[in-house]
Parts: C-alpha cells; sequence; structure tokens
C-alpha cells in the first residue's frame, strides 16, 4: 500500500518545541544491517514553549531499549516516532535503537555506499538513526562515538580521543540534527593546512576512496580560496581546529555542509585535467565554496523551520555567485546564472509547481529544495543589495551575525537588520518571499522638449493557489545611449513600487536609446517590442555585457521563432551583428562563446507558449538545426581566426582565461563540424589531451552520427572511472538526434555498468533524455512512457531523485493536445502506483492539479 497519506504542513502552525535540548551524546556500532545506537540525551522544559508534549521523531528504527533518568520506559511508537510521559523538570532520556545502513537505498539518514558508511540529514534524515526531535529550531552541541573495524572514523566537530576500533568527536557549537553527519570506511586523506585571519591553523582534508588521492588538489584549493575570500569580504573566520570534506559515490545531492564534516557528491570534488571538464572545475569550485560558507550563513545561524529553507540557501547561493564573479569572470557569470533561472526557474514558477520563494505549507519538504528556493531565492538578495547599496548590504550582514549568530531565524529576523541598519521600510519587498510566479514588466516611452519618460507596467500572472498579485519593489537599472553608441546617462537604478510608475530624465540633446534592466537587475520577463534596428544597435554598442549578450539573445530568439512559425530564413540582421561581435579581438572569448550557443529548444518552446502558439519541439529542432547550418556557412571565413583563438598551447589550467578559450573553441567546432561531416572533431578527439577537449570532440561527433568508433574508444579508456563513464552515458542520450534519443536511453539502462541506485548514473540517462527537447517530447510518446516506467520502478528505492526527476513533466500543459495526453497518461500511471513514496505522490498530484 501507499506511503501513509501525505499530511500539509503549514508555516501559521509553527510552535516552539516543548523541550530544550541541553546536551546529545551518541555511540554508533556499526554492522552493515545491524548497526546499533545509542543515545543520551538532557532535555529540560523550554520557557518560551505552550505545548509540552514530548514527541520524537523517528522512522524505519527497531527500539530495543527506552529510559528517563535511568529508568526503563515503555513509549508509544508509531511508524513516525515515539511519545511518552516525561517529568516537569529537566530529565535524562537514553534509548538504543538498531538501523539497518546497507539496505538504505533511499540514501536518507546512514546509509552505504560501496562499503562506506555516510550519512544525508537534511531535511529529516536524523529520524531514520534514532529517535530525536528532527526539527531545525532544536539545536544542541554533540559528542559522538564510533565503533567499528575500519581505519577511519569521523564525525563533526574536532576528535576528542581515538584507539583501536573507536574515535571520538566533540562539535561544540549548537547544531541542528539535520547538520550531524558520520562517516566510516578505508579512506585515504589529502592534506593542507589553512591560516586563519587572527592566526589560528586549520587542518583540512578531503577524504576519498583510494586510487582518487590525485584528483583532490583543485578541490583543496578552491577550498582555501573560498576560506580567505569569506575572510576578505564578509569578515568570517572559520571557528573549529579541522575541516573534512568526504567524497561519496552514492549521494541524492551535490553536497552537504554539515558543520566541519562536508559530505560530497563524488563529482562536486574530484577533478583532473584528463577526467574532467572545464565545466567540472568550475562546478567543483562553486559548490566547494557554497559549502563552506555556509558554515555561517546555514550552520551558526539556521532555520527555525524548513519554510524558511530560502534564508539559508538564496543566501548562499548569492554569495557563491559573487565568489566566482570575484575570481572569475563577473559578466559570464551573471549571464550563466540568468541562463540557469530562465531554464529550471522561470518554467517552474509559470507552472503546476509554483510556489513561493518562502513557501506557506508542503507535505514533503524534500520536494522544496527547488531552484526557486536556491535560484531565486538568490535573485532576491541580489536586489535587496542593489536597493540599499554596498554599504549598507555590509552593514546588515555585520548585524545579522552579530545578533543571531548561534540562533535559528526567519526571513522577518533578515529583514529586520536591513531596516535596524538603512531605515528602510521593508514591508513591500517582504512579497517577493511570500508572492509566487515571475513578474511581467512592460514600458513605454516618450521624448520632448530634452525629456525622456519611461513608464513602467507590473503584472504577476495568477499561480496554483495565489490568483490576485500586488506590485512588487523592483529595481530597474537603466542605461541611455545616443545614436553613437555614447552613454548619455550612466547605468542608473530605478526603484518601482507602483503597479505603473513614470521616470523622467532631462536635459537630453535627442531622443535615446535604452538599455534597461542592466545587469538582470530583476527577475521579471521584460515585455518591451524593440525594432530589429534597435537590437542590433545595443549588440553592438551597449556598455552593459548582459545587455549586450540579451540584445544579440532576443534577436537569435526572434529569428528562430519566425522560422517555426513562418518558415522564414535565418535573420541576416542577426548574423550580421553576430559577424561583427565575434570578430571583437577585445572581448572576453567565454562572452564570445556565450554569444554563439543562441537560445536553448525548451526556451524558445516558453517563448512561443507566451505568444500564445503550441509549441512543436519537431519544428523548434529544425529551426535550430537550420540556425545553425546557416551560421557555418555565414561563418566559414571567421572560423579559423575564431578557432585559433579558442586554441590553448600552454600546460593545462580550469582557469577562467583557458576555459574561455576552450569554450569558444568548442563553440567553433560545433558550426566546423557541420561544414566538414566531424573531420575536425575526429582529429581532435584522437589527440585530445584534457576531458574538455576530448568531450566536446565526441558530443560533435555523435550529432553527426559518426560516433560508432569514438563511443567504443572512449569506453575503452574510461570504463574503471565511474565518473568519467556517467559522461559516456549521457553524452549519448543528450547529443543523440531526436529520433533515436529514446532507443539510446533504453539501451544504455540495459548495459551492465548502468546502475539505477546511483543517482548520477540514473541521472546521466534519464535526465539527459529529459534535456533532449525534440528527442523526449517525441511524438509518439515513447519517451514519456520510458522515463515514467524508470521513475515508477526507482520510487521504491529511491524517492527523493524519483520526485525531482518527476520535473521532467512539469511543463505539459504547454504542448499540443496529442503529447498532453501521453504525458498526462504517464504522471497518472505513476501517481496510480500503489506504493507510491509520500515525495513523488506530491509532486505529481501537483503537477496534475
Amino acid at each position: 500500500m501507499k506511503d501513509a497519506a501525505p499530511q500539509t504542513v503549514y508555516l501559521s502552525d509553527y510552535t516552539p518545541f516543548g523541550y530544550v535540548v541541553e546536551d546529545v551524546h551518541l555511540t554508533f556500532q556499526l554492522a552493515p544491517t545491524s548497526t546499533r545506537v545509542l543515545s543520551r540525551i538532557r532535555f529540560a522544559p523550554n520557557p518560551d514553549a505552550t505545548d509540552k508534549v514530548f514527541f520524537l521523531h523517528g522512522e524505519e528504527l527497531n527500539l530495543i531499549s527506552a529510559m528517563i533518568d535511568g529508568k526503563p520506559v515503555e513509549p508509544v511508537v508509531t511508524s513516525v516516532g515515539l511519545s511518552c510521559p516525561v517529568p516537569e523538570k529537566p530529565f535524562v532520556w537514553e534509548a538504543e535503537v538498531e538501523i539497518s545502513p546497507e539496505t538504505n537505498t533511499a540514501l536518507e539518514g546512514l546509509y552505504m555506499s560501496n562499503g562506506m558508511y555516510c550519512t544525508q540529514c537534511e531535511a529529516e534524515g536524523f529520524r531514520k538513526i534514532t529517535y530525536y526531535p528532527d526539527r531545525p529550531d532544536v539545536m544542541s552541541v554533540f559528542t559522538v562515538r564510533i565503533e567499528g573495524p575500519h581505519p577511519v572514523l569521523l564525525s563533526n566537530g574536532n576528535p576528542r580521543d581515538s584507539g583501536d576500533g573507536w574515535a571520538e568527536w566533540r562539535d561544540p557549537w549548537p547544531k541542528p540534527s539535520y547538520l550531524f553527519a558520520l562517516v566510516a570506511g578505508d579512506l585515504v586523506n589529502h592534506s593542507d593546512t589553512f591560516t586563519t585571519c587572527s592566526g589560528t591553523e586549520v587542518a583540512l582534508n578531503i577524504w576519498v576512496r583510494p586510487g582518487n588521492e590525485g584528483k583532490c588538489a583543485f578541490g583543496m584549493e578552491a577550498l582555501k580560496k573560498s576560506m580567505r575570500w569569506d575572510e576578505e569580504v564578509y569578515g568570517r573566520e572559520y571557528d573549529l581546529d579541522i575541516f573534512n570534506i568526504v567524497a561519496v559515490d552514492d549521494f541524492n545531492m551535490g553536497a552537504m555542509e554539515n558543520k566541519g564534516l562536508n559530505v560530497f557528491n563524488s563529482s562536486a570534488v574530484l577533478a583532473s585535467p584528463e577526467t574532467s571538464t572545464d565545466a567540472n572545475f568550475e562546478r567543483i569550485e562553486a559548490i566547494i565554496a557554497h559549502e563552506y560558507f555556509h558554515n555561517w550563513t546555514g550552520n551558526r545561524i539556521t532555520c527555525r523551520d524548513w519554510f524558511q529553507l530560502c534564508l539559508k540557501e538564496g543566501l548562499t547561493v548569492f554569495r557563491d555567485s559573487q565568489f566566482t564573479s570575484d575570481i572569475r569572470s563577473a559578466p559570464v557569470k551573471r549571464i550563466s546564472d540568468v541562463i540557469d533561472l530562465r531554464a529550471r526557474q522561470f518554467p517552474e514558477d509559470q507552472g503546476p509547481l509554483s510556489h513561493p520563494v518562502r513557501p506557506e505549507s508542503f507535505q514533503e519538504i524534500n520536494n522544496f529544495y527547488t531552484a526557486t528556493v536556491y535560484e531565486k531565492g538568490a535573485e532576491v538578495i541580489g536586489m535587496l543589495k542593489r536597493l540599499v547599496g554596498d554599504e549598507g548590504y555590509a552593514e546588515a550582514l555585520e548585524l545579522y551575525f552579530a545578533r543571531h549568530d548561534g540562533e535559528a531565524c526567519t526571513i522577518e529576523d533578515w529583514l529586520k537588520v536591513f531596516e535596524d541598519v538603512t531605515g528602510r521600510d521593508l514591508t513591500q519587498f517582504k512579497r517577493w518571499y511570500s508572492q509566487s510566479g515571475t513578474p511581467r514588466l512592460s514600458v513605454t516611452e516618450d521624448y520632448a522638449d530634452g525629456t525622456y519618460t519611461l513608464t513602467f507596467a507590473q503584472h504577476t500572472p495568477p499561480t496554483p493557489g495565489q490568483d490576485e498579485k500586488l506590485p512588487q519593489v523592483l529595481p530597474i537599472a537603466v542605461g541611455l545611449l545616443n545614436a553613437n553608441g555614447d552613454e548619455v546617462v550612466k547605468t542608473t537604478l530605478l526603484e518601482m513600487t507602483q503597479a505603473e510608475q513614470s521616470f523622467e530624465f532631462t536635459g537630453l540633446a535627442s531622443r535615446p536609446i535604452p538599455s534597461l534592466l542592466r545587469g538582470f537587475s530583476a527577475p521579471v520577463v521584460l515585455d518591451r517590442v524593440a525594432s530589429k534596428e534597435e537590437q542590433v544597435f545595443l549588440l553592438a554598442h551597449d556598455t552593459d555585457a548582459f545587455n549586450r549578450w540579451e540584445s544579440g539573445r532576443t534577436l537569435a530568439r526572434n529569428s528562430l521563432i519566425a522560422m517555426v512559425r513562418d518558415g522564414a530564413a535565418p535573420d541576416q540582421a542577426y548574423l550580421d551583428g553576430l559577424a561583427a561581435l565575434l570578430r571583437d579581438d577585445e572581448l572576453d572569448p567565454a562572452f564570445r562563446a556565450l554569444m554563439l550557443s543562441g537560445p536553448s529548444q525548451a526556451e524558445l518552446a516558453q517563448a512561443l507558449h507566451e505568444a500564445g502558439a503550441t509549441p512543436d519541439p519537431d519544428a523548434i529542432w529544425q529551426a535550430k538545426e537550420t540556425m545553425a547550418d546557416t551560421m557555418a556557412q555565414s561563418f566559414r571565413d571567421l572560423l579559423p581566426k575564431l578557432a585559433y583563438e579558442g586554441k590553448v598551447t600552454e600546460p593545462y589550467a580550469p582557469d577562467a582565461e583557458q576555459s574561455g578559450m576552450r569554450a569558444l573553441g568548442a563553440a567553433t567546432l560545433a558550426l566546423q563540424t557541420r561544414l566538414d561531416a566531424g573531420a575536425a572533431a575526429q582529429k581532435q578527439f584522437d589527440k585530445a589531451d584534457n576531458m574538455t577537449l576530448q568531450l566536446s570532440a565526441l558530443g560533435q561527433l555523435i550529432q553527426v552520427g559518426k560516433d560508432t568508433g569514438a563511443v567504443q574508444a572512449f569506453y575503452d579508456q574510461w570504463h574503471n572511472d565511474r565518473l568519467v563513464m556517467d559522461k559516456w552515458f549521457g553524452l549519448q542520450v543528450g547529443a543523440a538526434h531526436p529520433e533515436v534519443a529514446v532507443d539510446r536511453a533504453a539501451a544504455l539502462s540495459s548495459h551492465p555498468a548502468f546502475d539505477m541506485k546511483n543517482p548520477n548514473r540514473f541521472r546521466a540517462v534519464f535526465g539527459a533524455l529529459a534535456m533532449n527537447h525534440a528527442g523526449f517530447h517525441r511524438r509518439d510518446g515513447a519517451g514519456y512512457d520510458l522515463l515514467a516506467d524508470w521513475l515508477i520502478r526507482l520510487d521504491a528505492m529511491n524517492p527523493q531523485t524519483t520526485a525531482r526527476m518527476c520535473s521532467a513533466f512539469q511543463t505539459w500543459k504547454r504542448y499540443d493536445a496529442d503529447r498532453q495526453a501521453k504525458m498526462k497518461a504517464a504522471l497518472e500511471r505513476i501517481a496510480a502506483q500503489p506504493d507510491l513514496s509520500r515525495d513523488t505522490t506530491e509532486m505529481v498530484s501537483r503537477m496534475l492539479g
């Protein structure tokens, strides 16, 4: 039968836990199917709580014994926890439970990954380890003893003592249970040290399986850069004697910020030039920074409840974006973030899974680790910083850390420090946390007698559960250019607070050309019909890098939409403007590579849907192919120059400069392949001395159907490397022709190296299928059926990964009636499963409405 019927939890129902946890002692006696967990916890009545019911969360636990103040008790045990009478004074709770890490395929709580014990407790995994008030506002210091025949035994905090077959750890900083971590296994470490700004030497370790020691150096340098950056930019110093990172092969997420013991998906920490691409290196750098930054924005100051998830995640995503911008290319980082926001968060905001940055309710908290909470949450932080200025932001953060260190906080606490520092009333700004949906911003213009007037109107369409929307605070960055391309008004921040609002610029000698929403200063859809001539002008002259890219993107999107709807030819004005930009040697190669990429098929489908048309995935794919073929022919004489500028002759380094050059080289190779049927790609594949070049060449060979030999050669070379094999699986589906993508995914799911229990491998195949737009949306519905089949199989093993991958169906209502019917049938088939998890039940129910 199904999991227990999902119960809706509401933000408005929050009440403090009736007891304070003063101290926690845990002992783990490790065994694959019979681990014993002994807990000794000191409780005291909470003077701030009115509800004194003693309830401890617990799931899938075998209770051996329980005692209060040394006397046995018999609590009432259910499938979700236990309760029993307790004294009206401080007392000691002791319990012994048995769990089975080896059979824990959900990868939540304490589980095993290829013989190694590890934990994942966020959001509610600790309740699968022992009975405890598993909620983020219950914080305590932890002492942990681990007993087992393993050479490495790790937990949070600082090592306290150890001996043959045991180790003890103590974390002196109070933390909620979701930050608990334990790792035990046969591991080796890549070690280093870091000296903090106050002179404290911290021991640093990256723990990996034997054989992976050579893939840790980049991650270690990224960690030290993060530690130094957080000191210099935010004034945050590390607060323990040791910082450990562990690489785990089986992990549902990218990484976890457990205090002093970060657990990482191995794909997010292991790197070498031979096995990792430039994109892998940048991702690793960003994730290591993100998890380290959580030490203060998430650990030292955590969330009062899971509705406040964006408090730690939105702020920390914003911080890791700042970090990447500072050490790499800020314009390229901003453009990349917006591409990701529009690809992942905008569809979420505009579909059945729409929810506010801070939701008002949930059934399964795992389903709210979303692009809205993370990426839109970060955009909200960015808007707040723009509104109060750099100095106001810095002062507010200092007050936030000073006022709330060691506390579990709310969005109200966060905004209050900004109000106290700046004197601003942020009541209206708070709507960004409570209103779902993407605002649409339209604009009209007027020029007379030297005065230029911009009139903006904002409107947020209805979303599930929110029909009426109030005006948001919108920071709109604007610059004005004259006909020569000179800035007559430098970037100015307009603050829009009304549904419709006008802004005047005076003293202008002629009608200017506006550059609106510079730097994407607010996460909105800008509805403005600009002439093709104006877009070409901005592509050539705009001094804001983001808007220069945006102009090119708009020209490309408009041309592709005309090709899909009207059978038009590729727009020559766009091609000419792009060619002129590509010839500009002063521009960052990474920026030029982004200009060549163009809008994705999914982005075009969304644009057509918003314009009132029904997107046809096959027609969209064909338009993209025609545009790429035309670009290759049009830029034929330019390609040798671009290829030269994209060629790196120095020894490999994953820095911004070389990565940008290789990105331009890959974009150039994609065009060249359309002219030579893969000859240049095969040559690059044969000679490649790093994974970036090898994989980009393999992708091009797959796209033109010249991949048979290369695919086998790649497998022969890398079949013993799990992370590289994830690339091999994913690229064959993601780069495949739409007609064969589904069949290829099906065939690869039968490959001996496919392992559905491993989230990375499952996502490699079926995530790639969902991203192959025309392939997944094949007219016969085979893509929908195949994904649904596998999600049904996976749900019993790993509900978290299943539920998140169900989002591939979230845009089902924007397609034609036949595809809608097939996708709806696939969703209904998933929903009808008798043993469906709570995670997947909620996701599918929301999509079906």
